[in-house]
């Protein structure tokens, strides 16, 4: 998984985030640490704080990623980027980049998250960090 903040106490936002998620969806087994980059694909001044985090679970990848709606929601998320048609700034961004080696796609989902492992050399190094591809 990749979390990033890029509004208000960004470290802490992510560390309320692997809290929950921890609470929430399963034991944390790997931590990249966090670092700090640009925004991608749209234009901000604020700096966004990103981490790379490797868990283990045992619910569905479609469960999971309501679980991770509801953690962003909770903490202030209200839109994410399909329902504004592109990427704004946020408090906490939480993507599922794989899932237990599987491939698995519908409508709201799709792993793995090629942009993550292909493009963006930020999320390429954390994960890299973790041994995950």
């Amino acid at each position: 998984m990749l979390l990033g903040s890029n509004l208000g106490d960004t470290k802490s936002n992510l560390n309320q985030a692997i809290a929950k998620i921890e609470n929430c969806l399963g034991k944390i087994i790997k931590t990249s640490e966090m670092i700090e980059t640009q925004p991608v694909e749209f234009e901000s001044t604020n700096i966004f704080c990103n981490i790379a985090i490797g868990l283990t679970t045992t619910i569905s990848p479609y469960s999971f990623l309501n679980a991770v709606k509801s953690i962003e929601k909770e903490m202030g998320r209200e839109l994410d980027s399909s329902a504004v048609g592109g990427y704004i700034d946020r408090i906490i961004d939480i993507d599922i980049v794989t899932f237990n080696n599987i491939n698995f796609e519908s409508k709201k989902l799709k792993i793995p998250h090629h942009k993550h492992l292909c493009e963006r050399e930020f999320s390429k190094a954390l994960l890299d960090s973790l041994n995950i591809k």
